[in-house]
């Protein structure tokens, strides 16, 4: 990745752009964790189970921060 971009070439500064690429992830991750639970559930394993779920709460609460700290910053 080139250190020099600033937004000169995506239009998007890079700490927006930082903001918005974190929140995709952790939405993208969300949904991943699903699937990892579902498995993990048809295994009958309840501890991985709870562990992805504890994953999942997370990235759902850093998307919602995300998303958060986002609009505030572009209303602005």
């Amino acid at each position: 990745m080139g250190g020099d971009e600033t937004g000169h070439v995506t239009g998007t500064a890079d700490k927006d752009y930082n903001i918005i690429w974190f929140t995709e992830a952790c939405l993208s991750n969300t949904l991943r964790l699903e699937t990892y639970i579902a498995d993990a559930e048809r295994a009958g394993d309840s501890e991985l189970a709870a562990f992805f779920q504890r994953a999942q709460a997370a990235s759902q609460k850093g998307a919602e921060e995300g998303k958060a700290l986002l609009a505030g910053r572009l209303s602005a």
